[in-house]
């Protein structure tokens, strides 16, 4: 069994676990804390740290950790749904104080891309995958052939003159109180601009929405299957473990 721990960061809260990478299964119970307020690289990051401590993950524990943002070349490009500081912040060096080791940061919807592509529900799938997380944003990942094209950000493509998650998120559904057939309306001029530009042989679609998929899904009319992802709220959990336990192996 191969071990490491994922820390999942959203605007609104932070979750974690033991992960075991080989399996993609949790070794441990998610354990949850609220997102500071306000929601800087420090004030985040030692809430991070706490989660390692209570529950008593060691130092030789690989550490990978989700940021709702795209990160290259371990710096955050831009963020969105945490505090704006965090825009170029570098991320080793900021877990390295804080946490005390060389955690890996991830772009979140690429962690749930990865973990969908190993383990869920695009495992084996072969070709061109877009993985979609609908939340307070859309996050969104490609895999290609298995691999990851990393910080797609498709949630901001320009839909009809908007920001493309500012029409279509499942905040949005929330806000304006829509039907799901209201709402899958959104979803289908969504996914049908990507699909036109992507032409994906498959399409996953994660988020807490995605527990009632049944109610949307159905209603979408596409030349890809488009399909639940399969795990779910845990999924960049998963992937930012994977991440994390494979750079260790590559050092």
């Amino acid at each position: 069994m191969s071990a490491a721990f994922g820390i999942d960061i959203g605007g609104s809260g932070i979750k974690g676990a033991l992960v075991d990478t080989s399996e993609g299964t949790l070794i441990t119970p998610v354990v949850t804390e609220p997102t500071p307020q306000p929601s800087t690289p420090q004030n985040v990051t030692k809430m991070c740290a706490e989660l390692l401590t209570r529950c008593e993950v060691g130092p030789d524990v690989p550490v990978g950790v989700t940021l709702p943002a795209p990160v290259s070349h371990n710096r955050v490009l831009f963020i969105a749904n945490l505090h704006q500081s965090w825009a170029g912040t570098d991320v080793h060096a900021l877990y390295r104080e804080y946490l005390g080791t060389e955690a890996v940061g991830v772009n979140d919807a690429d962690a749930a891309g990865i973990a969908e592509a190993r383990f869920g529900a695009a495992a084996g799938v072969n070709g061109t995958v877009l993985v979609t997380t609908l939340g307070t944003g859309i996050g969104s990942a490609l895999i290609l052939d298995g691999k990851l094209w990393p910080n797609s950000e498709l949630g901001h493509l320009e839909l009809d003159g908007k920001d493309a998650e500012s029409v279509a998120s499942s905040a949005q559904k929330t806000r304006y109180n829509l039907s799901y057939e209201k709402y899958a309306q959104r979803l289908q001029r969504y996914y049908a601009h990507v699909e036109m530009l992507l032409c994906p042989d498959l399409i996953v679609v994660g988020g807490g929405i995605s527990a009632n998929h049944d109610q949307f899904l159905p209603l979408l009319k596409l030349r890809a299957p488009i399909v639940p992802a399969k795990l779910r709220n845990t999924a960049g959990i998963i992937g930012a473990a994977i991440q994390a336990a494979e750079a260790t192996e590559r050092h």
